[in-house]
C-alpha cells in the first residue's frame, strides 16, 4: 500500500541563519539539524517531499558575482536559482541519507532541479517588487540600470538593490518525475527557492526569466498536485494564535478552512508574519488538499507530527 505523502516547506534561513557568516561548515551543520527533523516525518510513516527557500543563498551568489564582475561574466537569476537548488539539495540530501541510515530506515533521497512555468504576462513583470542581491552605491546602481536594464530601488538609506518580479507559479515541469520518485519510496527535495522560473515562448519552448517565485506559493501548489495528505509549514511559533501578543491570546490546536479564512479577514494574521502562511494553507486546501500543519522545526524534530502544532483542515 502506498505511503501517505507529506510535503514540508523550509526557509532558506534554515541552512543559513541570521548573523552566521555563511560558511559551508555552518550550512552543513544546519542541514544536519534539518535532517533530524525530516527523518522524524519519515519515521511517522510518510513519503516525504521537501521544498526549501534560497533567499540568503542566492543573495550570496549575487554578491560574489558583483565582486568578480570584472573577471567572470555573471549568471542570470534563473541560473543562480538552479545553482542553489543543486548546492542546497546536495547538503540536505547527504545529511538526510546519513540520518536515515543511522535510524536504519531504508529510504533513498533524491534532489531534483525543478523548473516552474509562469505567465509572461503576469502583472508582476510590470511592477517588480522582490529585492535580491547586494546593496549598491547610487553611481553603481545608475550604471547597472543603464547597461543591464535592471530595475533598482533605494532601500531605506542603506543603498540601492535590484528588484525582480515575483509571478504566480502555474505549472511544475518536473511534476511527473517527483510523483514517480515518491511512488518508488524515495524522499524528494524539489522546487527549491520556489522553482527555476521559466516561461513558454510562442513555439512552446521554455525560456528562463529574471524572477523569483514565492516558495510558499509553490509548495502549496506542489502539495495539492501531489495529493499530499499533509502539508507542513514551518514558522517561528509552535502554534498559530489569535490575539497574538495580547492578554487574550489563544493558541489554536485546530482550525477549519472557514475559521482560518475568517480570522485572516479580521486581521488576526498580519501580512508580515503569519498571513502568507495561512494563505498558502488555504490555497492547498482549496486545491484539494486535506490537512495543513503549522509549527516550529524544534517541535517537529522532538514531538509526534500527529500531535504537534496547529492543524488547518477542510470543512
Amino acid at each position: 500500500m502506498p505511503r501517505k505523502i507529506a510535503l514540508l516547506a523550509i526557509g532558506g534561513n534554515a541552512l543559513l541563519k541570521e548573523k552566521e557568516r555563511g560558511l559551508q561548515e555552518e550550512q552543513m551543520e544546519n542541514a544536519r539539524d534539518c535532517a533530524e527533523m525530516l527523518a522524524h516525518v519519515v519515521q511517522a510513516g510518510y513519503s516525504l517531499c521537501v521544498v526549501h527557500g534560497n533567499g540568503p543563498q542566492v543573495g550570496n551568489i549575487l554578491i560574489q558575482q558583483e565582486s568578480a564582475s570584472n573577471q567572470i561574466p555573471p549568471y542570470t537569476l534563473d541560473v543562480c536559482g538552479a545553482m542553489t537548488q543543486g548546492s542546497m539539495g546536495y547538503m540536505l540530501e547527504r545529511m538526510l541519507l546519513n540520518r536515515l541510515r543511522f535510524l536504519k530506515l531504508d529510504a533513498p533521497v533524491t534532489s531534483l532541479l525543478t523548473e516552474v512555468v509562469v505567465d509572461k504576462n503576469d502583472p508582476g513583470f510590470e511592477h517588480p517588487t522582490k529585492p535580491v542581491g547586494p546593496f549598491y552605491a547610487e553611481f553603481r546602481a545608475m550604471e547597472l540600470m543603464r547597461t543591464k536594464k535592471w530595475k533598482m530601488k533605494e532601500d531605506s538609506g542603506r543603498g540601492w538593490r535590484k528588484v525582480v518580479p515575483s509571478p504566480k507559479p502555474l505549472e511544475i515541469v518536473q511534476l511527473a518525475a517527483i510523483k514517480a520518485l515518491l511512488e518508488q519510496g524515495q524522499c524528494v527535495i524539489a522546487g527549491g527557492g520556489g522553482g527555476i522560473p521559466v516561461i513558454r515562448d510562442a513555439s512552446g519552448y521554455l525560456v528562463g526569466v529574471e524572477a523569483v517565485i514565492d516558495k510558499d506559493r509553490l509548495s502549496a501548489l506542489l502539495a495539492a498536485q501531489l495529493g499530499a495528505e499533509l502539508y507542513i509549514i514551518l514558522t517561528g511559533v509552535e502554534k498559530v494564535a489569535i490575539d497574538f501578543g495580547r492578554p487574550t491570546q489563544k493558541n489554536l490546536d485546530r482550525m477549519t478552512a472557514t475559521e482560518a479564512r475568517k480570522h485572516l479577514a479580521e486581521g488576526q494574521f498580519p501580512a508580515g508574519s503569519m498571513g502568507p502562511k495561512i494563505e498558502s494553507a488555504l490555497a492547498f486546501i482549496e486545491g484539494g488538499g486535506h490537512e495543513v500543519l503549522i509549527t516550529t522545526p524544534e517541535a517537529l524534530k522532538h514531538q509526534d507530527p500527529a500531535t504537534v502544532g496547529t492543524r488547518i483542515v477542510r470543512d
